[in-house]
This record gives C-alpha cells, structure tokens and sequence, in this order.
C-alpha cells in the first residue's frame, strides 16, 4: 500500500489539545473534530489540507492528554498520516487503533519542507520526498497494522474478524 500527499509542517511537543482542542471533546463525532483539527496549532490547517496529506512534525507528537479524539480528528480530516521525529506513546497506541497511519523518522521530519510533495510505502517503510527525491527507511507496518488500517481501525478489525455488526 502506498499514500501520497502534501506535507504540512509542524514543530516539536505538538500537544493533543493543539491536535484538537478541549472545547470540542463535546462530541464524538469524526466530522465535527475533523472541522476543528489543528485548529490551536493552526488555525488555517483545515482549510489548507486536503485529502491524503500528511502531517510532517518534529519530536514528541501528540503529547498531553490521553484522548483518541486527537487521531479521529486527523484522519477525520482525510490525513494520510503522520510523519514525526518521535511520538508520544499513548498517540502512537491510540493512532493505530483508530486506523491512523503514523510513521517515526527524526531525518524525514527534519528535512521534508512544508507544500514538499510525499510518498510513502508501507510495506517497504520508505518514504518519498518525491519534491526533492530524498528517501527516508523507517521500520516497515507489518501486515496486520497494515490490515488494523485498512479495516478503519482495531474496533471495526475485531467487528470484520468476528463478524458482529454494529449496534
């Protein structure tokens, strides 16, 4: 499986309120929080971000509070994903169980310039500066994280798996 999309460039410590704010822990639902994503970082993200883009950001991404809301939001968003130099541990839990590709490479978040054009292989871990033709190797999604993403996340996984349809 290959994304490609355009690089939006954030720096280091890009907390979960920055991700999506207090204010709007309100609601559940994934098109309001993908209305409202980045919004403190940001303000004009979701109106610069299309489909398939990626998030290009320094160390410890999604830091602060324990929320899935923050992944929902973003892939609410149409996010490919997330290229960081680190992440937190609980975003980078939560991301993959909401179906979120996240990809840990300090040289890539380094070096991909914000509007830089990006590709990246999830079965090779190679992703593609395609603006400047740089490549960067991170570890490689093994085939079931690939398939926890494909199925939209670990909930509707286990539902596809066990065949439990929801309420």
């Amino acid at each position: 499986m290959e994304l490609h999309g355009i690089a939006h460039k954030f720096g280091d410590d890009i907390n979960t309120d920055e991700i999506i704010p207090a204010r709007y822990l309100n609601t559940s639902d994934p098109q309001e929080l993908a209305r409202h994503a980045m919004e403190d970082a940001d303000p004009d993200f979701v109106k610069q971000a299309h489909a398939g883009d990626f998030i290009v950001a320094g160390k410890n991404f999604g830091c602060g509070s324990s929320r899935e809301h923050a992944p929902i939001a973003l892939k609410a968003a149409g996010l490919s994903g997330v290229i960081a130099g680190s992440f937190a541990r609980i975003f980078y839990r939560n991301a993959f169980n909401m179906g979120l590709p996240i990809f840990e490479s300090p040289e890539a978040a380094d070096e991909i310039k914000a509007g830089d054009e990006i590709g990246v292989d999830l079965n090779t871990g190679i992703i593609t500066d395609i603006t400047t033709g740089k490549t960067y190797q991170v570890q490689p999604l093994p085939p079931f994280m690939q398939e926890l993403i494909t199925d939209g996340g670990l909930i509707a996984h286990v539902m596809k798996k066990t065949g439990v349809k929801p309420a």
